[in-house]
């Protein structure tokens, strides 16, 4: 009997290895079949231009290098990083954190002006490694302010502490209350205004807004002036009221000292961009990194392109919308616009200590 029980005993224990065996095997199987799942899902999320299976199931490490590597946070557009975080669980998340891969408010800050070279100069920038920087307008400071900081950092790329995160709408130069929104975010933010020949501006701006509604656009000098037979110009007419820009830089210096605030030569940034931008960059405090061998001239359009760009190794010019032709305006309206401006450019000129040479 004693035997018996010896044996059944044994047989139980046999049963129950066997059972929690089979549980683990049945739980091994479940988590293989989760990862296989959650797998095939981050593959459906995927943005085909920046990823492929291969690179899916890579451990936090690999794909971290790999991003580096292939510019993907380094230089980042709409198009990638605004969208990495999506693919992390928490703990993944909190890995990033570690390695200082974070959404960061801007450091800098391109506040204008409209139709003067903002989105050349942001192109421009993109090609150094230690800038990042949305793809859209944000529009934070004019439109979307009662949003929040929190939706305004939400807004920007994953960024490491040793790059400069930074965005531009031009709208802001000319929006009164954005100066102390903008201090109420950080004192310390640096600050860049691409200006041109506000005559040249204006009939850039002109042409731009007439090329969407061909039909109910009125002549440039119809809106340019108040009564064409004295020459009254229209101060208030928006294409004319941003090129004031005296008057806009006044709102501006009173919460930031000129230290803060570069500004930039629209038409130096198309004829030596070079020089330009080593201006730029030492004001942002960023490594000499772009040079002549990124730029070539493209001679139908007398623009400047990128050799290539950070998302692609194609040269890249600038789209179709520059380079446009201006309308055909009489010498002497040109002349009644250029003796508006003249004040509010000297007035400028002393301001920032720079003359832009504008007739």
């Amino acid at each position: 009997m004693a035997c018996l029980k010896q044996i059944r005993r044994g047989l139980w224990k046999a049963l129950a290895v066997s059972a929690a065996l089979c549980l683990v095997v049945y739980v091994a199987y479940l988590d293989a079949q989760m990862r296989y799942k959650t797998s095939a899902v981050v593959q459906e999320r995927k943005d085909a231009g920046q990823w492929n299976a291969s690179t899916k199931r890579r451990t936090l490490m690999q794909r971290l290098d790999w991003w580096q590597k292939n510019g993907i946070v380094v230089r980042s557009s709409s198009d990638d990083g605004d969208n990495l975080s999506s693919f992390f669980d928490m703990d993944e998340r909190r890995e990033l954190n570690k390695r200082g891969l974070k959404r960061r408010l801007p450091g800098a800050i391109i506040i204008g002006v409209k139709k003067g070279g903002t989105r050349a100069l942001l192109e421009m920038l993109r090609l150094h490694p230690d800038v990042v920087a949305p793809g859209p307008e944000i529009h934070f400071f004019d439109r979307h302010y009662d949003k929040g900081l929190q939706w305004y950092r939400s807004q920007m790329p994953l960024s490491y502490d040793i790059q400069l995160t930074m965005e531009k709408t031009p709208s802001y130069l000319v929006t009164p209350g954005a100066p102390q929104r903008v201090a109420n975010m950080s004192k310390d933010v640096l600050l860049l205004l691409v200006v041109r020949d506000p005559v040249t501006r204006a009939l850039s701006d002109y042409t731009q807004a007439s090329s969407k509604r061909p039909q109910d656009t009125r002549s440039f000098e119809d809106m340019a002036f108040r009564n064409a037979s004295t020459g009254l110009v229209d101060a208030d007419w928006t294409a004319i009221r941003i090129g004031q820009y005296a008057k806009h830089l006044e709102r501006w210096m009173r919460y930031f000292p000129l230290s803060q605030i570069l500004v930039v030569s629209g038409e130096k940034l198309v004829e030596d961009p070079v020089q330009e931008l080593q201006v730029v960059q030492k004001f942002l405090g960023l490594r000499p990194l772009i040079g002549a061998q990124h730029f070539f001239f493209n001679q139908s359009k007398g623009f400047p392109c990128l050799r290539k760009t950070p998302q692609s190794t194609v040269p890249h010019c600038l789209g179709k919308t520059k380079g446009r032709s201006h309308p055909s305006v009489a010498p002497a309206a040109l002349q009644r616009l250029r003796d508006f401006f003249r004040p509010f450019n000297q007035k400028f000129y002393r301001m920032v200590g720079r003359d832009f040479g504008w007739s």
